[in-house]
């Protein structure tokens, strides 16, 4: 397969806080009825071999890769940098071997067998708020390179955003999901550029995943604006980018 094309976007952002911002952009692959997941909420891998390669074509120029709890055990992922010639592609650019990879778990409930805590890439920050437990926020701290822990029930995203920035020098981010995790990032207008696949399949249900889950927007007025920047169809597929209106 021949590498997408990707242009890399310096976008300048109304700060929320005194620390800047880094450049978020989400990717993800849905089902032409907009789901993520089957109705049993449980991950499904439906893309093609080319969208495995964008996915790991976009990790190649972020900084850390932002994903769920819920989303690492059930998909199994290590957030690697897959195929060597993507490591290549990251040194080339003058970026770090491995991205920094950043795992969501708000209650801290992320098992301690997951995968990714055995793979020997970029280093592991835990992202949790007040509900983790002592016991889980001690064994993190064994495990991962940092902790950071919000004072409430939920991550403030414009507070623990800029914290990576300041601290980790992150500059671009990927967030892989899962849907509640977006659905955050999109209700703070966090979120500068928007990839996705969108795959020939009906998969339908209730209950059923979507890209951004959680609370949503109350109405219309508070939805979240995208302009359509980039669309390419390859087999069945689009590959679609979005820029955020604001």
């Amino acid at each position: 397969f021949t590498l997408l094309p990707l242009a890399l976007h310096s976008v300048t952002l109304k700060m929320r806080t005194a620390a800047p911002l880094p450049f978020v952009f989400v990717n993800m692959a849905m089902t032409a009825d907009g789901k993520i997941a089957s109705a049993d909420r449980r991950l499904t891998t439906f893309g093609s071999p080319l969208d495995a390669q964008h996915l790991y074509q976009l990790r190649a120029t972020a900084d850390a890769i932002l994903c769920g709890a819920r989303t690492i055990e059930q998909s199994h992922s290590t957030l690697g940098n897959g195929p060597e010639r993507f490591t290549e592609a990251r040194l080339h650019a003058g970026r770090q071997k491995f991205p920094l990879r950043v795992v969501v778990s708000g209650s801290g409930s992320i098992s301690t067998g997951a995968e990714l805590w055995s793979r020997p890439y970029g280093p592991v920050i835990v992202a949790t708020t007040r509900r983790a437990s002592a016991a889980r926020l001690r064994w993190f701290r064994t495990q991962s390179a940092a902790v950071y822990q919000a004072t409430t029930n939920e991550l403030d995203w414009s507070h623990f955003l800029p914290w990576l920035r300041v601290n980790y020098g992150v500059e671009r981010i990927l967030s892989e999901g899962g849907g509640e995790l977006n659905d955050g990032l999109f209700r703070a207008r966090l979120v500068s550029e928007l990839h996705l696949t969108w795959c020939p399949l009906l998969l339908g249900g209730r209950r059923g995943s979507t890209i951004a889950d959680g609370r949503g927007s109350p109405d219309l007025a508070a939805a979240v604006g995208f302009n359509l920047i980039r669309a390419r169809r390859v087999g069945d597929e689009f590959f679609l980018t979005y820029r955020f209106l604001g």
